[in-house]
């Protein structure tokens, strides 16, 4: 449940942040008669959203098992590597982000009436499509439970409580610090979803190695107890892993953890005016 409260939490502050830049932006520059247009975008994206977590939940349904396991192991795959490029992507773009967003704005502000609709839905549309797949594969591993949806929508709920702070101006949060230590502990998310794929795979056939096992430490890590759900529903560690799964893991996190932290250690050399224009680039725009 931590797990996914952290993936909707990172998410939808990403999109939070970007609505409120959006907000903030027509607001200075005279055009509040923009803003329903941004709405209706948003709207559009969080229905295509739901539309899409809907079809990854149901579809699969009435399939054989082989089929199923063949397809949440595949879809597992994508989202990790979907989320690991949204990861590095939002390093390498948070100083550029308000920019890059303005600029659309300036293009459709005086054009058609649903160029601007589709600027907010593409922008939130994005992090709502990662945030299903994704969350859809971290359930999956999970297990069907009602817990990982339960942990997502108090991500996103809280997410939507900062985002309005940003936006009223009453929360300066250094975005900086937060992507970055979210970002080092979703790969670390990511490695357990990407090894329970691996393991959907090898059920479907598709992959060898099911019965050769790495490890077995099921008596001491009981998936029923607690410590046991816990580490399950963070890391989604499995007590019995097989070879291929401990080695997709290790060579998932080990190369792509010190990628991500030499990129941090980047940025830290940047100037002080560009740290502190990542730091909190929402309250900025809405002062």
């Amino acid at each position: 449940m931590s797990a996914n409260f952290l993936i909707g939490l990172r998410e939808g502050l990403e999109a939070a942040m970007i609505v409120v830049l959006l907000l903030a932006y027509v607001a200075r520059t005279g055009r509040r008669q923009l803003v329903p247009r941004i709405w209706a975008g948003v709207g559009l994206a969080v229905a295509v959203s739901i539309g899409f977590g809907a079809l990854l939940t149901f579809g699969p349904r009435g399939l054989t098992f082989q089929a199923q396991e063949a397809i949440g192991g595949s879809l597992s795959i994508a989202a990790v590597a979907l989320v690991t490029w949204m990861v590095f992507w939002m390093a390498r773009t948070s100083r550029t982000l308000g920019s890059d967003l303005r600029g659309k704005i300036d293009k459709v502000a005086d054009g058609a009436a649903w160029g601007l609709v589709a600027v907010a839905a593409l922008a939130v549309g994005r992090e709502g499509l990662e945030t299903a797949l994704f969350l859809w594969a971290a359930a999956q591993s999970a297990g069907q439970s009602s817990s990982p949806l339960l942990g997502a929508v108090l991500g996103l709920a809280a997410a939507a409580g900062l985002g309005y702070l940003l936006h009223r101006g009453a929360l300066r949060v250094n975005l900086a610090k937060f992507f970055t230590w979210t970002g080092a502990a979703l790969i670390m998310v990511a490695g357990g979803v990407l090894a329970y794929g691996v393991h959907d795979l090898q059920e479907a056939g598709l992959l060898p190695g099911l019965h050769s096992l790495a490890f077995d430490v099921t008596a001491a890590v009981p998936p029923s107890s607690w410590y046991g759900t816990l580490l399950k529903g963070t890391l989604n560690f499995s007590p019995a892993t097989t070879w291929l799964e401990a080695t997709v893991w290790v060579l998932y996190v080990t190369p792509v953890m010190a990628l991500y932290l030499r990129s941090y250690r980047r940025s830290l050399r940047r100037t002080p005016g560009e740290t502190a224009a990542v730091a909190a680039p929402s309250a900025s725009a809405a002062a």
